[in-house]
């Protein structure tokens, strides 16, 4: 019955505006960033909006009764990285300033909603291991322009973590793509050799 809902094409049109909203915001949240990049690192900077922009994509395509394994792929493994991230790195900044501001804690609430939502989908991803693969070479390309060149998001008061905070990324993203594997893709490999 849960997973009736989630395909359902009202739930999935509330959730697409859900989610392209999301994503607006998230691109003029990162706007005075984004000022400052150069062009070639244009497309890695904004991380959490572009994985909900895949969500935001794969939900329109599912909409119409189309499968979009790549993007799905994309989307799962994004979602659930860049919303643990947020969660993570928000929670950080409490523990360094004694405090957050009102904006980290909504901040909280809709990347944690990302990530959860991320997994949900895992069924419908229709993804096989080139897809995760694709998203995997995606993800770990974005953590080598984030961290040895630099183009992570600007949280002042955790930029002198810098290091550990990377490395905790990486780490991350191996996770992220393990579970996309684990959830979306064993489930069809079972059924192909059963």
């Amino acid at each position: 019955m849960f997973y009736n809902i989630l395909a359902n094409r009202t739930f999935i049109f509330i959730l697409f505006l859900i989610n392209l909203a999301g994503s607006v915001y998230g691109y003029i949240w990162y706007g005075y960033q984004l000022e400052q990049t150069e062009p070639i690192f244009l497309l890695f900077v904004p991380d959490s909006p572009t994985a909900s922009l895949f969500f935001t994509i794969f939900l329109l395509i599912m909409y119409f009764g189309k499968q979009a394994p790549y993007i799905g792929a994309l989307a799962m493994v994004t979602l659930f990285k860049y919303g643990i991230w947020a969660v993570v790195m928000n929670f950080l900044t409490l523990i360094v300033e004694g405090s957050l501001h009102w904006t980290g804690y909504m901040l909280i609430i809709s990347h944690g909603a990302m990530a959860i939502q991320g997994l949900l989908y895992a069924p419908y991803y229709q993804m096989k291991i080139r897809h995760l693969a694709v998203a995997a070479v995606w993800t770990v390309h974005n953590d080598i322009i984030d961290y040895v060149f630099e183009q992570m998001p600007i949280y002042g008061p955790l930029m002198e973590f810098i290091s550990p905070i990377g490395y905790f990324t990486f780490w991350l993203s191996m996770a992220s793509i393990g579970i996309a594997y684990v959830l979306a893709v064993r489930p069809r490999l079972k059924k192909t050799y059963l």
